[in-house]
C-alpha cells in the first residue's frame, strides 16, 4: 500500500475498498477450501436468526440477487442443508428452513468466518476491532435508508 499515493492513502472510501478485496480474498479463499460459497453462509443465516423465509426474503435480507438466490437454495437443498415446503399462507411460494444438517453447517461456516476476521483483523486489538466494525455498520446503516 505504500506505493500508493498518498492523496488515495489520506481517503477512507479508499481504504475500505482496499480492505474490501483483501476481506473478500479471505473469505473466498476459506469456504472454498470448505466445499462452500460466501453465499451459503449468508442463507443459511438468515434462515437461522428469522426462521423460515420465503425466496424473495431471502433475498431482501441478504442483498443476494432473487435469481442467484433460487441457485444457492438448490445447492443447499441438494446437500441436505436447506428443506423448501408450500407457505401455508400462501401457496404460490416455498418457505426455506434449515435442516438439523444445515444448523450443523452453520456453525461450521461460523468458525471458518471467526478465524477469518481475525486474520483479517489481525492488526487491531480487540477494543479497535469492535470499534471498526461498529463505525463500519453506522457508515453501511447510513446509506442503506
Amino acid at each position: 500500500m505504500s506505493t500508493a499515493p498518498a492523496r488515495l492513502r489520506a481517503k477512507a472510501s479508499w481504504l475500505v475498498n482496499q480492505a474490501a478485496t483483501v476481506a473478500h480474498r479471505l473469505a473466498m479463499d476459506e469456504f472454498a477450501r470448505s466445499g462452500a460459497r460466501r453465499y451459503h453462509y449468508g442463507i443459511l443465516a438468515a434462515i437461522d436468526e428469522n426462521g423460515p423465509s420465503s425466496q424473495a426474503t431471502l433475498s431482501r435480507c441478504t442483498g443476494i440477487d432473487r435469481s442467484d438466490v433460487v441457485a444457492v437454495i438448490n445447492e443447499l437443498a441438494d446437500a441436505g442443508y436447506v428443506e423448501r415446503a408450500p407457505d401455508p399462507a400462501d401457496g404460490r411460494r416455498n418457505l426455506i428452513t434449515l435442516t438439523d444438517t444445515g444448523t450443523r453447517r452453520l456453525g461450521h461456516l461460523e468458525d471458518l468466518v471467526s478465524e477469518t476476521q481475525g486474520v483479517f483483523l489481525a492488526p487491531l486489538d480487540p477494543a479497535e476491532r469492535e470499534q471498526l466494525t461498529r463505525l463500519l455498520a453506522r457508515v453501511v446503516e447510513h446509506h442503506q435508508g
